[in-house]
């Protein structure tokens, strides 16, 4: 640990605020407060929850271990769903992520690291640092491999669209529930809160935990240059992205639980869909890896 380089402070004065960034994030997370007047129904729960998972699957399965560390292959029209699916979530495109993520391992808790609670604080690795000017650009250079796919380019820039149609979407479910079928209890009005606004948020603020909680909290099996930790909590909200010591330890494996134990569902879900042909090569730790492991498994 006492490798990590750290900063006391950062020269935030040098950044702006981005407006039309914060406009949007924050005009979602006040939107949930319409739940006060939509109510609630078991439908719009469940939907705001599956939507919640889908869209983390596409997240961690999609933007970060297939687009940014490329731990395994899969055909274009897949790639295409988890692109969009990842896009809907309201964290910009996939050229955008990927090309952050990237930056994040090549500069991870040093001063350069824009989301490292270690250099810059838990606020501004959680939320802060998606809000200010200088994150809003994507360095091409780091995606370089990305950029031959015309649908991935015409995501990242109009990263808005795939959130503007999942929205209008739930909406439309709702009033189609609340025609046929009376004995959902919802409307047109709620599932666009709960479905779009209260599960997109959710969804923020549990890719986010990565950035902050699981470079804070956790175990250390590998002695690696940053302060990566394996988080159980945030694995299970996540579908696996908890497992971050590991991740960081050996970023080309395909599965972030090492071990059986350490519940990954993105792992599992992507095994299951390589018994189908839908995705394959899927990269494994090497023995060694699991050799290198400090002796005494340090914990806080």
């Amino acid at each position: 640990m006492s490798e990590i380089i750290r900063a006391t402070s950062y020269p935030l004065d040098r950044e702006k605020i981005d407006f039309f960034s914060c406009v949007q994030f924050f005009a979602v997370h006040l939107a949930c407060l319409l739940v006060l007047w939509a109510g609630i129904s078991k439908a719009a729960v469940m939907v705001c929850l599956a939507l919640y998972v889908v869209r983390m699957f596409a997240i961690t399965a999609g933007f970060h271990r297939l687009f940014a560390h490329r731990t395994y292959r899969t055909g274009r029209v897949f790639q295409f769903l988890l692109a969009f699916l990842g896009t809907a979530a309201y964290q910009k495109g996939p050229l955008w992520w990927s090309a952050h993520h990237r930056h994040h391992h090549i500069h991870v808790d040093t001063v350069r690291d824009v989301h490292s609670p270690l250099a810059h604080g838990f606020w501004r690795s959680h939320v802060g640092w998606f809000l200010y000017h200088d994150s809003q650009t994507t360095d091409q250079a780091l995606v370089a491999n990305l950029l031959k796919y015309r649908d991935l380019r015409f995501l990242d820039r109009y990263y808005s669209l795939p959130p503007a149609i999942l929205a209008l979407s739930m909406f439309l479910l709702g009033l189609w529930l609340e025609r046929y079928v009376p004995g959902a209890g919802t409307s047109g009005f709620q599932m666009l809160v709960w479905g779009f606004f209260v599960s997109t948020v959710l969804l923020y603020h549990g890719t986010f935990t990565v950035n902050s909680l699981a470079h804070i909290f956790g175990r250390r099996r590998y002695a690696t240059k940053d302060g990566s930790r394996n988080n159980l909590f945030v694995a299970l909200i996540t579908l696996g992205e908890g497992w971050h010591n590991n991740h960081h330890y050996y970023p080309s494996s395909e599965r972030q639980g090492f071990y059986w134990w350490e519940i990954d569902v993105s792992h599992y879900v992507l095994t299951v869909l390589s018994w189908f042909g839908i995705v394959w090569d899927l990269q494994r730790p090497p023995v060694r890896v699991y050799l290198n492991q400090m002796p005494d498994y340090e914990a806080d």
